[in-house]
């Protein structure tokens, strides 16, 4: 009777293990399983909050262009032709020149004397030869410019310009000499051609101004129509060749 009782109690308590078993293992699958979420580097985080910027385009640097040398180390006189009453000389005078002229004249003579232009008219000479120009003018220049525009006041004349030294007693020494040009004249020209006698009209057209024009315009085209009297002597070309 007691060891029935015992199989019994023993079944019953190894039925009541079982279901604790049981009912822990359906609670365990029941419960959820926590994601894994990837840890996220702070690097990463930063990378990922980074508003991109955009660079405009640089501009292609400009090719290096050769400069336009203003001196050639070479001795040279240019004379050119502005209007009928201005002319334009530039100059380049060379190291080399200075110092031909101070081992003939002397080691103070650059000094003791002064640079000058010397402007010739030589209208209707065929050979100038520096003596025989019709007469001339002296400008007195710095030693330190290299062109100069010069008031001839003389139409339809012939030019040249020596740069050079003047000394105290009145010698002159040539360092360079210009081309030869000529100022075209002020007066219309008496060529008729019939494909351009409507400008004589023009011309005509413009004399009669009304009031209120410039009298300057007025003066202008007068004296190149000859109706007043040109002066064309410069006050400073007056020199007689020697």
């Amino acid at each position: 009777m007691i060891a029935t009782f015992t199989w019994v109690l023993g079944g019953a308590l190894i039925l009541v293990l079982l279901a604790v078993f049981l009912w822990s293992a359906h609670n365990k699958q029941k419960k959820p399983v926590p994601r894994q979420v990837p840890m996220v580097t702070r690097e990463e985080f930063a990378e990922e909050l980074a508003i991109p910027v955009t660079f405009p385009p640089q501009p292609a640097a400009k090719p290096n262009m050769p400069e336009i040398p203003w001196h050639y180390g070479m001795d040279r006189m240019v004379l050119m032709v502005r209007d009928p009453n201005w002319i334009f000389a530039y100059w380049e005078i060379s190291a080399t020149k200075q110092q031909e002229f101070s081992n003939q004249y002397g080691a103070d003579a650059w000094s003791s004397s002064r640079s000058v232009l010397r402007v010739y008219d030589i209208t209707g000479i065929d050979s100038f030869n520096g003596a025989n120009a019709n007469d001339f003018m002296d400008i007195p220049i710095s030693d330190y410019v290299d062109s100069w525009h010069i008031d001839v006041a003389r139409p339809n004349s012939t030019f040249c310009v020596d740069l050079g030294r003047l000394f105290p007693d009145g010698t002159f020494i040539t360092l360079l000499r210009s081309n030869i040009v000529q100022t075209p004249s002020m007066a219309i020209s008496n060529l008729l051609d019939e494909e351009w006698m409507w400008i004589e009209g023009i011309y005509r057209t413009i004399t009669r101004l009304h009031m209120g024009s410039s009298p300057m315009v007025t003066e202008e085209v007068a004296r190149g129509m000859g109706i007043i009297p040109l002066g064309i002597s410069s006050p400073g070309l007056g020199n007689k060749k020697k």
